[in-house]
């Protein structure tokens, strides 16, 4: 995986008569626009991605690589996601993040190779 700085940006929606943000991961896969839908891990975590994200529209994307083994021995490896912000006194704010759908995660992956 390459060293790469990912954003997680967001942008308004209307939906009965409120405004809701939406986060996604814009980027180009062999040559092909994507766009990458990022969900936070239960729907509080919406509070957390305001405060995360403050009056910034992007958020910088951490990737944090795992490997755990079953008790049958069998290794599973991944990737845990973080979006995170710095305000001006130097204070970080994060929330963990997951790519929406099956489709969101295997576009994710492409990205990041």
């Amino acid at each position: 995986m390459q060293n790469k700085t990912i954003f997680v940006e967001r942008e308004t929606f209307e939906k009965n008569d409120k405004t809701y943000y939406s986060y996604f991961i814009k980027g180009k896969v062999r040559g092909k626009d994507i766009e990458i839908a990022i969900v936070p891990p239960d729907k509080g975590g919406y509070t957390v991605l305001d405060i995360v994200f403050g009056n910034e529209m992007s958020a910088e994307l951490t990737v944090k690589p795992f490997e755990m083994k079953t008790e049958a021995g069998e290794v599973i490896k991944g990737n845990t996601y973080t979006v995170h912000t710095v305000d001006e006194d130097g204070e970080i704010y994060e929330c963990s993040v997951k790519p929406f759908r099956n489709s969101d995660k295997t576009l994710l992956n492409m990205l990041l190779k």
